[in-house]
């Protein structure tokens, strides 16, 4: 298990895109600390759920995976000068859409919006 944990601390710094951030003041280093110990539970939740359908891909992998969709949004100009925002996410790939089917969770991530501005 402490195996384990160093190798994630350490994934912190380069998976999750945490580096070490030197800080003047003591409760900047302690908000940081905060966010990457939240991280860490984050991702241990993650895998857990990913271990008990079988899934043990390590989080480099796992990361890869889940970057590969994005959301976008396509402004178009109406007749009646309003401006329409729909925002909605890429189509998961097949592996992505496993993971997402084992965590439970929507493969398409915020839904489609439509805003009038």
């Amino acid at each position: 298990m402490l195996t384990d944990l160093e190798a994630v601390f350490r994934s912190l710094k380069s998976e999750l895109g945490l580096r070490p951030v030197y800080h003047h003041k003591e409760e900047r280093a302690e908000g940081h600390l905060f966010i990457t110990v939240l991280a860490y539970q984050a991702v241990q939740v993650i895998r857990r759920k990913l271990k008990r359908r079988n899934i043990h891909d390590r989080w480099l992998s796992l990361r890869g995976i889940f970057s590969g969709q994005q959301r976008g949004t396509a402004v178009f100009k109406q007749r009646d000068r309003h401006t329409l925002h729909v925002r909605k996410p890429t189509v998961a790939e097949p592996k992505l859409k496993e993971l997402y089917d084992a965590l439970g969770v929507s493969s398409a991530p915020g839904g489609v919006r439509k805003v009038i501005a």
